[in-house]
């Protein structure tokens, strides 16, 4: 097999390490030649890259690694990029969850008007980043993890027709291996699913074993008692709000009791109980600024204060698993069966044929090919075309500079319930963003 190189995008990430470490463990069957990291915040970056340098030399030394803030040095040469942006970091994701809050709306990092001042944030970085690659290495792929990966998928569909981009969300792959977990299976990789939906807006229809059994009673017997939560070693030590939104599954297979939902439909069909039980002063933000970001910066101090990585904490994740074999299956042809987000086009029938819908698709070496879904219910069809219709919006706002389209796309949103509420929150998100949004008139 032909070794890769890979440049990861938004080096500075709290999951950066996890994806460096799954690559070593995948080299017999992803071998990789160069890893790079890439990053606009030069002094975030060195942390993380100093520790994954010593991990790369103690357990792959023949694999070379730079890490740079030149965008030149960074995308020459990379067969695939993974990009993981997150602009104005957690300062601003705590912004897009504390800013609805405050007007009795549901601050959520991806949904709703949180959602949508991110993907403002979003938007130009993405496409800069595709502008790169096609200047420097015209052959390569995008991975996108970039949040909100709804409305970037909507921007690079429209804005970059011809690029090799693939927007990907490891959030229902995470739920996969819970529901594996639950039912004592090693690993969601002995399911074979169906779904269909939305980024962060899905539902399972079918989920069997590699011998064609129906696993979804037992699944939902789970779910019914106890939501996603899980008495297992991987389901604790979880944040409060990260828990919330797993139990919350039970009230999901109420409200839709033929499919199983993503979490994330909590916002949505959840979203007046949401905010009461929110800690509106310390969000998810401010649990992951405290958590993860902390956890992870000072194992990556440790390491380099050692000079080795011996016993360190940072391992992979499904996180890091799926963006990895999403680049196996297109560099060897594996035809894997992901979940991506990709344009309709028929793949659900009764859908908007220029909608970016979550999916199953094929994996090859020539891209992908979506599956076909047939028709989707009523309930299901209606939440998603409202959803898809506050995604667009929000794109043809960045392009136009149109105050009005965004105060149409907030309002459009089902966690905002009047237009009234969604100017007073869009005015103040204007004033918290205006380093990184483009001017609206």
């Amino acid at each position: 097999m032909e070794k890769k190189s890979i440049l990861i995008a938004g080096g500075g990430s709290t999951y950066t390490a996890g994806i460096v470490v799954m690559m070593l463990e995948y080299l017999d069957k992803f071998p990789v030649r160069k890893i790079k990291m890439y990053d606009n915040d030069e002094e975030r970056q060195q942390k993380v890259a100093e520790a994954c340098e010593i991990i790369i030399k103690e357990r792959a030394p023949e694999i070379e690694f730079l890490y740079t803030t030149d965008p030149e040095e960074a995308f020459t040469d990379v067969d695939f990029v993974m990009a993981q942006l997150r602009v104005g970091k957690y300062a601003m994701r705590e912004q897009d969850e504390k800013i609805p809050f405050k007007h009795g709306v549901v601050g959520q990092e991806t949904c709703g008007p949180g959602g949508i001042a991110y993907g403002m944030r979003s938007i130009g970085p993405i496409i800069q980043l595709a502008d790169y690659m096609e200047k420097y290495s015209p052959e390569a792929w995008l991975l996108n993890y970039s949040n909100p990966a709804a409305i970037v998928a909507e921007a690079t569909r429209r804005l970059k027709p011809d690029s090799k981009i693939i927007n990907i969300c490891d959030m229902p792959i995470c739920l996969e291996e819970i529901m594996a977990r639950v039912i004592n299976k090693k690993s969601r990789k002995e399911m074979d699913v169906q779904y269909f939906g939305l980024n962060h807006f899905g539902w399972w229809t079918s989920i069997k074993d590699k011998e064609g059994n129906d696993l979804m009673p037992e699944i939902k017997a789970h779910v019914a008692k106890y939501g996603y939560a899980e008495n297992t070693p991987a389901g604790q030590h979880k944040e409060e709000s990260w828990l919330e939104a797993m139990r919350a599954g039970k009230q999901l297979l109420e409200i839709e009791p033929d499919f199983l939902s993503n979490t994330y439909l909590k916002y949505y069909l959840m979203a007046d109980e949401t905010v009461a039980h929110a800690n509106k002063d310390y969000t998810r933000a401010n649990e992951i600024i405290d958590g993860r970001e902390k956890n992870v910066f000072n194992e990556c101090a440790r390491i380099v204060a050692n000079g080795s990585a011996k016993d360190t904490t940072i391992a992979s994740s499904e996180h890091a698993v799926f963006i990895v074999d999403l680049a196996r299956a297109l560099a060897y042809n594996t035809k894997e069966r992901m979940l991506l987000i990709t344009e309709n086009k028929g793949a659900i029938e009764n859908f908007s044929s220029d909608a970016m819908v979550e999916i199953p698709c094929i994996v090859g070496k020539d891209g992908y090919e979506p599956m076909s879904v047939g028709k989707i219910p009523t309930f299901q069809k209606g939440l998603m075309e409202q959803q898809v219709a506050s995604e667009k919006l929000v794109v043809d706002a960045w392009v136009e500079g149109s105050y009005q389209k965004l105060w149409q796309a907030i309002t459009m949103s089902k966690v905002v319930p009047s237009a009234q509420v969604a100017k007073d929150i869009l005015d103040d998100l204007i004033v918290a963003n205006q380093e990184f949004w483009p001017v609206l008139s």
